[in-house]
């Protein structure tokens, strides 16, 4: 558990954890053995001289007080220390996440990071500072006391360590019975998490089929799954619960009939029995707390695990020698990029001269927008090669390679803050006169005039407070403010009106001016104006050309530009 614990926060964490875990170490072993003073207490009080206890209360008192002061030092440590890796298990999943492949996302990774994110990093690293204290004190404690009971009478102190390996075996079987009940409880919250965030996106959806106020089947159906798996798992621990209470009444009673068969027989005195049955009583508790503490930590060993696999996820690898290329012509050589067992990009071969101008068009499912970010290189192709300036991105810091992009996604999403923040998020260190030429550019700076608080203007969570196109002139800002030399554009207009998409096709062409640009686009003026135009379909280049030489062909794009039903005039 400690070793998975470090390995998921990492080696810098190492020193705190192990400083914490031994002052609650040290405390419960005096908890223990302080109360070996206990028994000459009860000796001279039950002798009939009640004198002779004081000096022995004195030491009991000042050992109670060391016992404070560790106690004390060891739980401020553990909640300091609990709440330092709080914060640095945020940052070390959120740096993580950032240099994770895009396609590592999908699959309801969503409701999976979400679950992880909030109660599972909480749960995680209440190990430290909730959880250990009481396991190491329910450990420690009782096995000194044992020590103190040998020292006083080896056959009650044998008798119970005799219960130690029961109370291990209840405690293993207790862990395996529950193990499957907690990982199928995990499992659940996930598919709920899930459903949670479909119902939510969903909403315009039901809305416009009439059925808002009618119970979300699949949500209802994980949030059951949810209760019966939680069910489930209380069912099967409390077999273990049992399981111990019943082992440690049973060892207490086997010492209760020992000391008393012993005394009986005149080879233990009354008060020395009575000394030593007090000490196993102060036993009991400890251990019966074992059953809680073991469910707590089964459950944040769940979260652990799930942690470190999430951090055991292999990153894009960074180059060891990253090369800086001094140009921005984009090639593609043999580009292959597979996504589980089908094949999306199938050997493709392009190139898009500096400065030049791109367009991909072709249907859907034709590999157009994985191409795009195979430039960004949000994931690694399997065969090939993608190559910025003649160099492979692979061999460019991910740093540089982002500095020299700038993408505007068909789907923006915008940070719940202002409007001035989101534009800032392209080149934050940019001054006020920056962000407002690079607004008036994509004309962004009409949206924010008739917005009552202008700049200060909060777009809601993912900008849901704008319009598609409103949030489009927000991005293409963002994008000119960036100032890249290299420009992708994803379907930006595939959902506008008439106005906003005249007025985002101006910020586009002010964004792509003297820039290396690629542009998906399924809008055929749009593409009409490249440099050249590549048709995808299934993976593959089918046609490369100017858009008069694939008029000419007659191949496959002209036929799309026929069924856009474009006047001639435009041709």
């Amino acid at each position: 558990m400690i070793r998975l614990l470090l390995r998921v926060l990492g080696a810098e964490y190492s020193r705190p954890v192990r400083r914490t875990i031994a002052l609650m170490t040290a405390a419960a072993l005096l908890e223990g053995l302080s109360y070996a003073l206990l028994v000459p207490v009860l000796r001279a009080l039950l002798s009939g001289a009640p004198a002779d206890a004081v000096p022995w209360l004195a030491a009991f008192a000042g050992a109670v007080a060391v016992f404070a002061s560790l106690r004390y030092a060891a739980d401020l440590s553990g909640f300091l220390t609990g709440g330092a890796l709080l914060r640095g298990m945020y940052h070390r999943l959120g740096d993580h996440l950032t240099r994770l492949p895009v396609g590592w996302f999908g699959g309801g990774r969503a409701g999976e990071v979400s679950v992880l994110a909030g109660t599972g990093v909480l749960q995680a690293m209440g190990v430290i500072a909730h959880q250990l204290a009481p396991l190491v004190t329910a450990t420690v404690t009782p096995l000194a006391t044992i020590a103190v009971v040998l020292a006083f009478d080896w056959r009650l102190g044998l008798a119970a360590l005799a219960a130690v390996p029961a109370v291990a075996a209840a405690q293993y079987l207790s862990g395996r019975a529950s193990a499957a009940a907690d990982a199928a409880r995990a499992d659940t919250e996930r598919e709920a998490a899930d459903r949670t965030i479909e119902y939510i996106r969903a909403q315009p959806v039901l809305r416009a089929g009439g059925r808002s106020r009618e119970r979300f089947g699949l949500l209802d159906d994980a949030l059951q799954g949810l209760q019966r798996a939680s069910r489930r798992s209380a069912l099967a621990a409390l077999p273990g619960v049992l399981g111990l209470a019943f082992t440690v009444q049973a060892a207490f009673t086997a010492m209760l009939v020992l000391g008393a068969h012993l005394a009986l027989g005149g080879t233990i005195d009354a008060a020395e029995l009575l000394c030593i049955l007090v000490l196993a009583t102060r036993c009991t508790d400890p251990v019966l707390s074992l059953a809680h503490a073991g469910g707590a930590l089964r459950a944040a060993r769940g979260e652990l695990e799930r942690l470190d696999a999430v951090l055991r996820a292999a990153p894009l690898p960074e180059p060891s020698d990253p090369v800086r290329p001094d140009r921005h012509d984009l090639a593609f050589e043999g580009v292959t990029f597979r996504r589980g067992d089908r094949t999306v990009l199938d050997g493709v071969d392009l190139s898009v001269p500096d400065g030049g101008r791109l367009a991909i068009v072709g249907p859907s499912g034709a590999g157009k927008s994985t191409l795009l970010q195979s430039l960004a290189r949000f994931h690694d192709v399997d065969a090939g090669s993608v190559r910025v300036g003649g160099v492979d991105v692979r061999s460019i810091g991910t740093d540089d390679l982002m500095a020299r992009i700038a993408v505007v996604f068909q789907d923006v999403y915008l940070f719940d803050d202002t409007i001035e923040e989101n534009v800032r998020l392209g080149r934050p260190d940019a001054d006020g006169d920056a962000v407002l030429e690079a607004a008036r550019a994509a004309r962004l700076d009409e949206v924010v005039a008739r917005l009552p608080d202008g700049w200060a203007t909060n777009v809601g969570e993912g900008g849901a407070l704008l319009s598609g196109g409103e949030r489009q002139r927000v991005s293409i800002a963002r994008a000119l403010l960036k100032d890249a030399p290299i420009v992708l554009l994803d379907e930006v207009t595939s959902a506008l009106d008439p106005g906003n998409e005249a007025a985002v096709h101006a910020g586009i062409e002010r964004l792509s001016a003297g820039r290396t640009v690629v542009l998906v686009t399924h809008r055929m003026p749009t593409a009409m104006h490249a440099d050249r135009i590549a048709f995808l379909d299934g993976g593959r280049v089918v046609e490369a050309g100017t858009h008069d030489e694939l008029l000419r062909l007659g191949g496959r794009y002209a036929g799309f530009w026929r069924a856009a039903a474009v006047p001639a005039e435009h041709g």
